[in-house]
């Protein structure tokens, strides 16, 4: 009998060690859906086939560790990428801005994923001095649909400033070559990805002041089943933060930044 224990003992054991402490049934958390921007390089992009960046390189790093099953998705454009965390059909947005109104449908971690400056863009040719947000007063902006800019430039945005807002980089970027627009505020990263990978004949930079030096988080929709698994994920991606590999992997998708070299702005 004691031997029968003993077996019974070992295998509650091996049971144990075998499946993660924050596991819950199948039935609740089957497969997490991934998903991210599909148009901010080099933090996450869509290439026409698979996402891709950096973002989508440190979900896999963190839930091949948590031995979690996840599927890393295109789901379209941002604004629908918002509106599937919001209702539940996706269950974690990478890197984004944590701000009030999107932690109504998501809850974020404590620990940023990476650095995400904000930047204004302008034609090389009509550059101006900017050392303060109130210098974009009475000049015509450009912004992406629903992106978040933190630090209170959202706010005196709305308040402040003329902007009109589209959908895709691309347009934004046109709309400055042509002179229709007087700046375009981005993410600095994406934006200088941007310029490496199709450069026009107007061209154009990221002027030296950045509207702030923000971060991004990563979101877990909170009508996901899977929102239990969010402390174990940012637990590690502490981890990672406090031995400098997310920095590594920000590092391994900027070489094309570097090699454009448009403005001193563009060092993280």
């Amino acid at each position: 009998m004691a031997l029968i224990r003993m077996v019974h003992l070992a295998g509650s054991l091996a049971f144990l060690f075998a499946a993660p402490v924050w596991a819950e049934p199948p039935s609740q958390c089957r497969q997490l859906i991934v998903t991210a921007h599909p148009s901010y390089k080099p933090l996450h992009w869509y290439d026409g086939k698979e996402m891709r960046g950096a973002s989508i390189d440190l979900a896999r790093r963190v839930f091949d560790e948590m031995r979690v099953a996840y599927e890393i998705r295109y789901v379209g454009p941002w604004p629908r990428v918002l509106k599937l965390a919001e209702v539940g059909k996706v269950d974690v947005v990478m890197s984004l801005k944590d701000t009030l109104d999107r932690r109504e449908y998501m809850a974020f971690t404590s620990t940023p994923s990476f650095s995400n400056p904000m930047a204004v863009f302008v034609r090389q040719d009509k550059v101006f001095s900017f050392t303060r947000w109130e210098d974009l007063v009475g000049k015509h902006g450009g912004v992406n649909s629903g992106d978040h800019y933190g630090e209170g430039f959202d706010e005196f945005l709305l308040d402040r400033l003329q902007v009109e807002a589209t959908t895709e980089m691309a347009a934004n970027f046109r709309k400055l070559a042509i002179g229709r627009i007087d700046y375009y505020v981005t993410g600095l990263y994406p934006g200088l990805s941007y310029l490496a990978d199709n450069p026009g004949k107007v061209p154009m930079q990221a002027l030296p002041r950045p509207i702030n030096l923000g971060v991004v988080h990563v979101g877990f929709a909170r009508k996901s089943p899977c929102l239990h698994l969010l402390p174990e994920f940012d637990r590690r991606l502490r981890q990672l933060a406090e031995r400098h590999e997310t920095d590594a992997l920000l590092e391994k998708h900027l070489g094309a930044l570097r090699r454009a070299a448009m403005s001193p702005a563009s060092a993280p």
